[in-house]
């Protein structure tokens, strides 16, 4: 038992190592060996011999937004990246790579997405992203920027897959921070900070725009057809009301009839109206 158990606890999978957790991003404490020391004892004579020519070949320069990572021998020098301004390599035996930090945007193509309620939508996007960390993009994957890409194009898809149509449509902010999380967390080994996600467009089946804009319209021609009840409802109170007050005086409708032919005269000149007494018709009701 107690073999076994010093044997789980020194296992990979449980420490959680794996290539790149053991790879030496800091480059302390390099050996070279035997071979590597006499090749760099070899290459440094020839720079002592040809001082001119190694000065002219060993000098570099970097940018201020540019980062070099230097490989002495295959392993990463010590200090990490260098830059920017002026540095020194070693010939024969020291390699760069530039590595540049400024932020990176592209377009994730139209991906054919079918939704969760089994509605199938184009939808495109765009990522802004840069390097944070210049040493990891080189040394713990092949090509950042294109990993980056493909990865960013699969998080489009599940992230959509399991959204409807009107989620999709209206919560466009909340799926595009999702994305970032998503995508900062998995490409943090890498070196890379994803800064911002944004979805460009949603782009319907033609039968499908065509449905929506069918079901709009008549929803907005109920709404109006509500509307103009509960106005002529409105409208009938208010015209019950005014009668009950004119019915406590007489007097107010025949100055209402007045009113009423004023403005009839007012409009229409050419019109002649004659009058007829409120009272005679009240007498001829009776």
């Amino acid at each position: 038992m107690e073999l076994e158990k010093i044997t789980n606890e020194n296992s990979p999978q449980r420490n959680g190592n794996s290539y790149n957790d053991n790879i030496n991003i800091s480059g302390d404490d390099t050996d070279y060996g035997c071979c590597g020391y006499l090749l760099l004892g070899v290459s440094m004579l020839f720079m002592v011999i040809l001082f001119p020519l190694a000065l002219c070949a060993g000098i570099k320069v970097v940018q201020e937004y540019e980062r070099a990572v230097i490989f002495r021998l295959g392993r990463l020098s010590k200090g990490g990246a260098k830059g920017p301004g002026i540095f020194f390599i070693i010939p024969c035996t020291d390699e760069y790579r530039k590595v540049d930090l400024r932020t990176v945007s592209f377009d994730v193509p139209p991906q054919e997405i079918l939704t969760k309620d089994s509605v199938t939508i184009s939808v495109d996007a765009v990522v802004y992203y840069r390097v944070q960390d210049a040493t990891m993009s080189i040394a713990n994957v092949e090509n950042a920027d294109g990993a980056t890409r493909l990865l960013a194009q699969t998080t489009l898809r599940n992230m959509l897959g399991t959204k409807s149509l009107s989620e999709v449509l209206t919560d466009r902010e909340y799926i595009s921070s999702g994305m970032q999380e998503t995508l900062d967390e998995a490409t943090d080994p890498w070196g890379i900070k994803v800064e911002r996600v944004e979805i460009k467009d949603v782009r319907l089946p033609v039968q499908l725009q065509r449905a929506m804009a069918a079901e709009a319209e008549a929803a907005r021609e109920a709404r109006a057809k509500v509307i103009a009840a509960e106005g002529e409802m409105n409208a009938s109170r208010k015209l019950k009301e005014a009668a009950d007050v004119m019915s406590e005086s007489p007097n107010s409708m025949q100055l209402r009839y007045l009113q009423t032919l004023t403005s009839i005269s007012a409009e229409k000149n050419s019109t002649i109206i004659f009058p007829l007494p409120i009272d005679m018709l009240n007498t001829l009701i009776n």
